[in-house]
């Protein structure tokens, strides 16, 4: 579905995927160098801020409900760490409040669509995030309540899944498939951006980043235990898949058994916003630094066990 292509340096960057609703605009940029340097992919699913005026005039609450749908702006830390790194980089533009890219397309509550009758129908009853007003489109959220004036058209979602959600994917696959035919391994780090946990002093003072891995299931665990050793080794508070382990990206993508790892990656967006949560704020470049240093370190760990990374890249 459209795309286009344009080169720039040594990148190519590939826009996929229609927003509907827009005037053709991309669902999601990919952005690769030639070659590509490490086996590293970062996708950012949920920072998509192209609003259509369509999906704005049925939002109840349009100056609110949208910013606290997005992990707002951690793109921009996935642009400067890519570009620092090397790695390929999957940006989302249609927003999280369109549909989610972290939820199966299954996952519909089915009593915001139109025809009732189609809930009636098996296989289609709404999965546990639907019921919580956060499925593949979402519903409602704390202290605003029900987030659309109307009820969404059949068809649209029809169009939303099939113009961003199976394009979106289908990219991600097949680039991460490529780097692991090449490389002898892959590694997609799923970056997001979290809402404070707690205060940030005391005993037992709330971490800035918390790596998920389904559990286990998605990522080997050498390099989940390299990517804990980095923050410990500057400085940065960490956990392990609580309080999120990882979503739909990491359950269909992550194969570490077919040489294919991923993780997910939630930054604390007090670290890097400023005081209202808004903007850029004075510590993004601090933050910037620390996603740089794992994304190398994670590539030494993918170098050193996947057999001849280094010799596959000459």
């Amino acid at each position: 579905m459209g795309h286009f292509e344009t080169s720039r340096d040594d990148s190519l960057n590939r826009g996929g995927g229609i927003i509907p609703g827009s005037d053709g605009r991309p669902a999601f940029t990919l952005r690769r160098r030639r070659p590509v340097p490490i086996p590293i992919l970062i996708a950012v699913p949920h920072a998509g801020r192209d609003y259509p005026l369509p999906l704005m005039r049925r939002l109840r609450h349009p100056d609110t409900a949208p910013m606290r749908l997005e992990d707002r702006l951690v793109d921009l830390v996935a642009d400067e760490v890519a570009r620092e790194t090397g790695a390929a980089l999957l940006v989302a533009h249609a927003p999280r409040a369109m549909i989610d890219l972290n939820r199966s397309p299954e996952d519909v509550d089915w009593e915001m669509v139109e025809g009732r009758a189609a809930s009636l129908r098996p296989g289609l009853a709404a999965g546990r995030r639907a019921r919580s007003g956060l499925g593949l489109v979402p519903r409602r959220l704390p202290g605003l309540g029900e987030l659309w004036n109307a009820q969404l058209p059949r068809r649209e979602l029809t169009q939303r899944i099939e113009s961003v959600h199976q394009v979106y994917h289908t990219a991600l696959a097949s680039t991460l498939e490529a780097m692991r035919d090449r490389w002898g391994s892959a590694l997609l780090v799923d970056l997001h951006s979290m809402p404070p946990l707690g205060p940030k002093s005391g005993d037992d003072a709330a971490v800035d980043f918390v790596i998920g891995d389904r559990f286990g299931a998605s990522c080997e665990s050498r390099l989940v235990m390299a990517g804990f050793d980095h923050f410990d080794a500057v400085g940065a508070a960490s956990a392990h898949n609580r309080p999120y382990a990882g979503g739909y990206v990491l359950d269909r993508h992550g194969a570490p058994g077919r040489g294919i790892n991923a993780i997910q990656l939630e930054i604390c967006r007090a670290t890097y916003l400023d005081a209202d949560m808004r903007e850029p704020g004075a510590e993004m470049p601090d933050v910037v630094r620390i996603v740089t240093g794992l994304v190398r370190r994670l590539a030494d760990e993918l170098a050193g066990t996947s057999g001849g990374l280094a010799e596959a890249a000459e």
